[in-house]
C-alpha cells in the first residue's frame, strides 16, 4: 500500500538482472475501495506495473512473492489473488 514491497521488488529485480535473469514485476489488484485508500493516505498505485494474472505464474520459470503481513496473515489483496481461478 505504501510502496515498501515495491521498493524491495525493485532491489530484487536489480540483483537478479545482474545475474543475467530476465525479471518482470507485477502487482496484484487492489481490493480496497478508493475512498478507503484515500482515508488511509495511500499513494496512487503505479500505472506502469501490470496487474498479475494466474497465467503470469504459469508462464514464469520462477516466481518471487513479496507482500506485507497483518496480524501474521498475508495481505488480503494477495490472498484474493491466490484464491482466484
Amino acid at each position: 500500500m505504501y510502496t515498501h514491497v515495491l521498493t524491495m521488488a525493485k532491489a530484487v529485480k536489480e540483483g537478479a538482472e545482474k545475474a543475467g535473469v530476465k525479471v518482470t514485476i507485477r502487482q496484484v489488484a487492489e481490493t480496497l475501495p478508493a475512498d478507503v485508500l484515500e482515508k488511509m493516505h495511500a499513494p496512487a498505485k503505479p500505472t506502469d506495473i501490470p496487474i498479475a494474472t494466474p497465467d503470469d505464474l504459469v508462464a514464469a520459470d520462477g516466481v518471487i512473492f513479496g507482500f506485507p503481513t497483518r496480524f501474521g496473515m498475508m495481505a488480503a489483496q494477495m490472498k484474493n489473488f491466490f484464491d482466484s481461478e
